[in-house]
C-alpha cells in the first residue's frame, strides 16, 4: 500500500466529518445485518478495508445527470457496434471484502456475454468485474476520488469514471493491473471516445432536454466516424 492510499484511508476512516458521506469502522457480518434492516434496504451500500457507507437516496440533480451519462454511453455503443449491457445501481460484492452499488456500470465488448444474471448481488467469485463503473459526485466527490476509487482499484474494473455534477467535469482513471490507477483523457474500453467529449455534451445538457441531447450527440459521433 502507498503512502497516498494509507493517507486516503485514514482520512476517511478518522474523520468522517470532512466528507459529505461517512465510512464506519465495523465487521463484514455487522455490514451484512445493517444492509437487511429494512431502513437500508432502499440504500446504496459500500463496504471497504473494514468499513461500511450507506447512502439514503439521490437527488433530482444526480439521478439526471446518471441518466445523462448512460445515454451518452449507450448512443456510443451503438455508433461504434460495441456489444454492451448497462446496469443502474447494480449491487456487487467479493464476500467478506467489499461490496460496492455504483450510479453506472457496462460490460462491454467480449465481456457482455460474462455479466451478472438474475436478482441476487452480483458474487464477484463468480462473475467478472464491470468494464466501466461511474459515480457521480453531487456533494460526495472527495470521496468518489478517494476511498471509492481505492475499493474500484481493489475491485480491478477496467475504468472509473466521477461525475462533478455540480462543474459538470469528468475524471478518467484506468485501473492498473498493480491495484493503481492512472487518469486519462481518453477512454480505454471505449476506444476513440475522448473524455473532453462527455465534459461538453454535459454542458450541453443544460440547455437541452434529453431527446434533443441525444440527437446532438449522434450528430457528433456520425462526423467523426
Amino acid at each position: 500500500m502507498t503512502i497516498a492510499t494509507e493517507n486516503i484511508l485514514e482520512t476517511a476512516l478518522e474523520h468522517p466529518q470532512k466528507e459529505a458521506t461517512t465510512w464506519q469502522p465495523d465487521s463484514w457480518e455487522a455490514f451484512l445485518t445493517l444492509a437487511q434492516q429494512p431502513t437500508h434496504q432502499k440504500a446504496k451500500a459500500y463496504y471497504f478495508c473494514g468499513a461500511y457507507q450507506f447512502i439514503m437516496g439521490v437527488g433530482a440533480n444526480h439521478a439526471a445527470i446518471n441518466l445523462i451519462l448512460s445515454l451518452l454511453v449507450e448512443l456510443y455503443c451503438i455508433v461504434r457496434g460495441i456489444p454492451f449491457r448497462g446496469f443502474t445501481n447494480a449491487s456487487y460484492r467479493h464476500p467478506g471484502l467489499r461490496e460496492c452499488q455504483p450510479d453506472s456500470s457496462f460490460y462491454l465488448g467480449d465481456s457482455v456475454a460474462l455479466a451478472p444474471v438474475g436478482s441476487a448481488i452480483a458474487d464477484l467469485g463468480q462473475y467478472n468485474p464491470p468494464d466501466l463503473v461511474i459515480e457521480i459526485a453531487d456533494s460526495s466527490l472527495a470521496d468518489d476520488l478517494g476511498m471509492k476509487r481505492l475499493l474500484y482499484e481493489d475491485m480491478q474494473v477496467g475504468e472509473y469514471w466521477v461525475i462533478d455534477a455540480q462543474k459538470l467535469e469528468i475524471f478518467g482513471f484506468a485501473i492498473d493491473h498493480n491495484q493503481g490507477s492512472h487518469r486519462i483523457q481518453e477512454s480505454a474500453v471505449l476506444t476513440g471516445l475522448s473524455l473532453a467529449a462527455i465534459a461538453k455534451a454535459l454542458q450541453k445538457s443544460q440547455e437541452l432536454d434529453n431527446a434533443q441531447l441525444g440527437q446532438w450527440w449522434l450528430e457528433q459521433l456520425r462526423a467523426k466516424s
